[in-house]
């Protein structure tokens, strides 16, 4: 266990499905105490952990557009919140810091080391050594139409409430009374505050089992072990989708919506160095209505199809996008 040079096959198998089975406890914790039937039933939600980076280590095989687009709210709060505590958890749906449509709200709770395993007196700020997060949809979160997605809406606030890394438990003390200022103080507030702020909950309880179960990884192998085995469970993965594009061959679409409006997609690929380009260069410009993605859907999208390739059992990560590189138009 002691060399960390390069990971052995065995070893790497063990800890990739400790990773996937950590975010499948936090997804059947999340079922279990959700109150909304579109968490409880109708299984909208996802769960996953993250490196000290933000990047996607392992989920669990849930939604999709969730798993591609959550790094980018992660390492949104990385990069805009000055100092994360212990037993902190904060809010995002911003569809500009990966976040999807408004009612998918994630909850992202930053893991930091176990204080038992601390050496005393260093004088340094705790940092998280990883990252936690669900994403659950929302039965409703404001916006000019109950559910999601009105179809007559054109800007934000017509979609809903904005939540941008709000710190939703500080210190783990459940900020109840500033989360329900938020969810009616709104020109559409939402109109079932305490659903809302039970789903809330049971991301929390959804994230705090995965912080657990990572502290007991750390207990067992080592904190250094663990990261060094999310990198290599990532290089994996990388590795896997540079075979699955060294296959490929050139490729160009155009798909026209109902609206008038193309997508366009150009693939390049580069057989020698197992690298794709993916070039939405032609695609139409934004639209004055509800129909248009945000880069981190579109990032997911694509991060999808290429593992849908791979034969291999990787879990979905970011080292799947390490050999893409993604072209998005502003304004498109």
């Amino acid at each position: 266990m002691n060399n960390l040079s390069q990971p052995d096959p065995i070893r790497l198998e063990i800890f990739k499905n400790l990773f996937q089975f950590i975010a499948e406890q936090m997804g059947i914790v999340l079922q279990n105490t959700a109150a909304s039937v579109n968490i409880k039933e109708r299984l909208d939600f996802s769960c996953a952990i993250f490196a000290t980076d933000g990047s996607l280590v392992a989920n669990a095989p849930h939604i999709p557009v969730h798993l591609g687009s959550m790094s980018a709210s992660v390492t949104s709060l990385i990069n805009n919140v000055d100092e994360l505590k212990p037993g902190d958890v904060y809010l995002s749906n911003n569809p500009y810091n990966g976040g999807t449509h408004l009612p998918d709200v994630t909850a992202i709770t930053p893991v930091f080391p176990n204080p038992l395993f601390i050496g005393e007196g260093s004088g340094e700020r705790l940092k998280p050594i990883f990252y936690v997060a669900s994403r659950g949809h929302q039965a409703d979160i404001g916006g000019i139409t109950p559910g999601s997605m009105p179809p007559h809406s054109t800007s934000i606030e017509e979609e809903g409430i904005l939540f941008d890394n709000f710190r939703l438990v500080n210190s783990g003390n459940f900020r109840e009374d500033e989360v329900r200022k938020v969810l009616s103080n709104h020109i559409y507030p939402a109109r079932n505050i305490e659903q809302n702020l039970a789903d809330f909950k049971a991301q929390i309880a959804a994230n705090n089992r995965g912080a657990i179960e990572l502290l007991k990884m750390v207990e067992q192998y080592g904190l250094e072990t663990v990261q060094t085995y999310m990198q290599f469970v990532q290089d994996n993965a990388e590795f896997a989708v540079k075979n699955a594009i060294a296959l490929l061959k050139n490729g160009k679409f155009i798909y026209a919506m109902d609206s008038g409006a193309e997508i366009q997609v150009q693939v390049n690929i580069d057989r020698d160095s197992k690298r794709a380009i993916v070039d939405f260069t032609g695609t139409s410009p934004q639209q004055n209505s509800n129909f248009n993605a945000p880069a981190a859907v579109t990032q997911a999208a694509v991060l999808y199809v290429f593992r849908t390739l791979v034969d291999d059992a990787i879990p979905l990560n970011a080292g799947c996008l390490k050999p893409i590189e993604i072209i998005i138009p502003e304004g498109s």
